[in-house]
């Protein structure tokens, strides 16, 4: 099994029970071995008072496409802390993309960052994430 035939798999086991990214609309555009892209529209029911797309749900999002990417190798693996700076408001109606790449992975410990950007390219936040492998797979291979 090639790297990227992997990654598809690990992440189409994730997707059949990630109700919480297909409930709030996202789809996994395209993964690889430690990365994805995740794409979301912001929906009226994602705005906040500001008539913006809430903070929440945009780290929701990276926070998504981070785990897909963390996880391509088919070892669960998990969040130790996130932090986020948003650059930048979403917008009703604009489709925000989350690209997750892989910057260092040693051992059980993994640092990711992750750009949020909408459908002109203007980035609307940035992500960095850590992760820690647990035991466990996403499929027997």
């Amino acid at each position: 099994m090639t790297p990227k035939e992997r990654a598809e798999k690990s992440a189409a086991a994730m997707w059949s029970t990630d109700r919480a990214s297909q409930h709030m609309g996202m789809q996994i555009v395209d993964v690889d071995e430690g990365c994805a892209r995740l794409s979301m529209m912001v929906k009226p029911e994602h705005c906040n008072g500001h008539g913006i797309c809430h903070g929440g749900f945009t780290f929701t999002l990276a926070d998504s496409a981070f785990a897909f990417a963390c996880n391509s190798r088919n070892q669960a693996t998990v969040a130790q802390h996130n932090t986020i700076s948003y650059i930048a408001p979403g917008r009703e109606g604009d489709v925000l993309t989350a690209v997750a790449r892989e910057v260092s992975l040693a051992g059980r410990s993994g640092i990711y960052d992750v750009s949020v950007s909408n459908q002109d390219g203007q980035v609307i936040a940035e992500f960095r994430g850590a992760s820690r492998a647990i035991k466990g797979h996403l499929f027997e291979e």
